[in-house]
């Protein structure tokens, strides 16, 4: 595979009325939910972050969201970068915690095999 994967493709609003999420006020709350259940929603924020978009709900967050992150994480270059080393740490976290509750019911069973034997 060559290049980036280009995430829009896959974006929930490729398939919807994106006008809806270039909306202002209340009617942004509606947006945000639509953004929720979008499978490439970070992707989208990180984007929108990174470009500095000014207009629209972009990843579930608004103009004014975008910019008070902005403001509070100056020191980000690459937002794309930074959602994507977190997410990635997330994942791994939830799978070695996963892991490790596997690892106790194995223990568990066990040990009532054993009670189950000797009674």
């Amino acid at each position: 595979m060559t290049g980036r994967w280009n995430w829009r493709g896959a974006a929930r609003c490729r398939t919807a009325d994106a006008e809806g999420l270039f909306v202002a006020g209340a009617r942004q709350r509606e947006a945000k939910l639509f953004c929720r259940a979008c499978p490439v929603r970070t992707e989208c924020l990180a984007h929108a972050l990174d470009q500095r978009i000014e207009f629209g709900v972009w990843g579930g967050m608004t103009e004014r969201e975008r910019r008070a992150l902005l403001r509070a994480r100056p020191d980000v270059s690459s937002w794309a970068a930074l959602l994507h080393d977190a997410r990635t740490a997330h994942y791994e976290s939830v799978a070695e915690e996963t892991a490790e509750q596997l690892a106790r019911a194995a223990e568990h069973e066990r040990h009532q095999r054993g009670l189950d034997e000797t009674a």
